[in-house]
């Protein structure tokens, strides 16, 4: 599996590291990702999602039942 999170899609970026004398090597910046199990107490069971830390605290203001809709509404969740 690709390192994507499950609920806003967010993946790696491409750029540039630049050294003192300004030459430039491509290089990637990883989504900082955390696999973690929630419990949906509306369908009584747990699921286990790969987020990022942004979504995590996004799960922790609006809840994991609202995160979810929200994602499978903008289509990033299948399920």
């Amino acid at each position: 599996m690709s390192r994507v999170c499950e609920l806003t899609g967010k993946k790696a970026m491409v750029g540039n590291n630049v050294s003192h004398a300004m030459n430039k090597t491509k290089r990637t910046f990883d989504v900082n990702l955390i696999k973690k199990r929630f419990y949906i107490p509306e369908e009584d069971k747990w699921v286990t999602l790969k987020v990022s830390t942004s979504a995590l605290k996004t799960i922790n203001k609006i809840g994991i039942s609202a995160a979810i809709k929200d994602a499978k509404s903008k289509g990033f969740l299948k399920k």
